[in-house]
Parts: C-alpha cells; sequence; structure tokens
C-alpha cells in the first residue's frame, strides 16, 4: 500500500508507490470542472418551468449522483411538484446544448494523463453522467485517447456509489478490483471504491460536497492530478 500522503504547503508526496495495474477516473470534479455548465442547464430548465435560478455553487453541490438525483433535488429545492419523468427530457435536451459551453480541464490533467499513459497504465473512466454524453466531452478536450473504457451513468442498472460500475470497469480493464486505482472527488467515489475493494485516491479541488477528505481514509488526498504520477 502507498504510504500515508504528507502535506506540506499543498504539495504531497509519499515514501513509497503502490503496485496498481490499471486506473479508473471519476470525471466531473476528478478529470473536468463542467459545474458552470451542469447550472446553466440546470437554470434553463428552471426557466422553462418558470422557476427561480439558484447559484452555480448550490448546484456544485448536487452534482454527483446522476442527472435523476440533480433534477429531483433542483425540483425539490424549488417547492416544485412537477414530475420528474416530465422534466427529465427538458433538462437531458439543455444538458446536451450546454455540455460543450465551457468545460476546462483541471491544472496538470492532460501531464499527468501523457505520464500514467507512457508507464504503460491502462485508464477508464467511471462517471454517473450519460454514457452518450461522454465521448464528445473528452474528444473536445483533447483527452479521449487516454481511456480505454467509459462506464457512465446508464451503463449498468447500478450507478455509483454502488460497486457494480467499478468492478465492471476493473473486469473491463482486465483487473482485479485491488489492482485498479480509483480516483475521484466525493462520497459517491469514495463509497463506490469501498464497496468495490478498490483503493482511492481523492483530489481536494473537485465537488467534494461535504465529504470531509483528510479523514475519508484515501489512500491519498492530492491537490494537483501530477502528484498522482508518485503514487504509482
Amino acid at each position: 500500500m502507498c504510504p500515508r500522503p504528507v502535506t506540506i504547503v499543498g504539495f504531497v508526496s509519499w515514501s513509497g508507490s503502490v503496485g496498481i495495474a490499471a486506473l479508473v477516473f471519476d470525471l466531473d470534479g476528478t478529470l473536468v470542472d463542467s459545474a458552470e455548465d451542469i447550472a446553466e442547464a440546470v437554470n434553463r430548465t428552471l426557466d422553462d418551468l418558470s422557476l427561480p435560478r439558484v447559484s452555480e455553487a448550490t448546484v456544485r453541490s448536487w452534482i454527483g449522483e446522476g442527472v435523476r438525483r440533480l433534477v429531483a433535488t433542483a425540483l425539490a429545492h424549488a417547492g416544485s411538484e412537477r414530475s420528474l419523468d416530465e422534466v427529465m427530457p427538458t433538462f437531458m435536451r439543455h444538458y446536451r446544448d450546454c455540455l460543450l459551453r465551457s468545460p476546462r480541464l483541471y491544472d496538470g490533467v492532460t501531464e499527468a494523463l501523457q505520464l500514467l499513459q507512457a508507464r504503460g497504465l491502462p485508464m477508464a473512466i467511471c462517471t454517473n453522467k450519460p454514457s452518450a454524453l461522454v465521448p464528445p466531452l473528452l474528444d473536445h478536450l483533447g483527452i479521449a485517447g487516454y481511456f480505454a473504457h467509459i462506464v457512465g451513468g446508464d451503463t449498468l442498472p447500478q450507478r455509483k456509489p454502488d460497486a457494480e460500475p467499478l468492478l465492471h470497469a476493473a473486469q473491463r480493464l482486465g483487473q482485479a478490483p485491488t489492482q485498479c486505482l480509483m480516483i475521484g472527488d466525493s462520497a459517491t467515489d469514495l463509497g463506490a471504491a469501498n464497496a468495490a475493494g478498490m483503493p482511492i485516491v481523492l483530489v481536494r479541488y473537485g465537488y467534494p460536497r461535504d465529504l470531509d477528505l483528510e479523514s475519508a481514509g484515501a489512500l491519498a488526498v492530492i491537490d494537483d492530478l501530477r502528484q498522482l504520477v508518485a503514487c504509482v
């Protein structure tokens, strides 16, 4: 196992490394900051329902458990009794329209992926975002070629924090879950990794909501994805 990280002025270092054969990345909040676009999709949906808009910070606190939960939370927050099944087509139209509006990679992501790929580590995406929306986003950001497989929020009947999406990703990568490393930013990722028996590294810069990162029991907590290279 990778020794506990030592954090010094935002830098995380290890005295050893982990025997990891493959990597499984969360997407939103880990590789990509897409909160502004997701918030705009939510707000356009609220506009269509003549409901008040909400702040991007509020929507950030809702991201991570899939689009149905996101929309259900938005409707509950607005006090609306509209049916979720009725509203979802409207939201998905706006979600697709806003997908490439202004997403950005977090600092160091491309460099880290290049270094990890150079080490011969196969990589996959495991996200609760609808699977059809993942390839165009990865293509737009120039990182599609780093990932051998994509497990989306609708690939299986289950989604994170259930173990099954991570177990499926590990199977597709041809590795035991214990030989894969999950990289995520939230309690949803942590719960999935723990349920799958997969070690996890958490990032500080994503959408942690109310997760206490430092006491979560992760292998490491990092400030920049390039720090991951020291641990695998």
